[in-house]
């Protein structure tokens, strides 16, 4: 008898992902502090646009210039 034969899943393409703005930030807020579980970046690695990432995490970078900017301008 055969058996039958299982599909492999169907990986989306990065840009046709659809991750929510919420857990982009989540995962790049993650990032940029350095703690973050390994099963946690697999799922966002699977759910997440690329696109979204880079975007989000160019804005956490400048927000964060931006206020160590501040806080020296005014601690001097």
């Amino acid at each position: 008898m055969n058996a039958p034969v299982e599909q492999p899943a169907v990986a989306t393409k990065p840009h046709e992902r659809k991750g929510s703005l919420l857990r982009t930030v989540r995962a790049v807020a993650w990032s940029l502090i350095g703690l973050r579980k390994g099963s946690e970046y697999q799922q966002d690695v699977e759910k997440l646009n690329p696109l979204h990432i880079i975007v989000v995490g160019l804005a956490a970078v400048f927000l964060l210039v931006i206020g160590l900017i501040g806080l020296v301008n005014w601690i001097v």
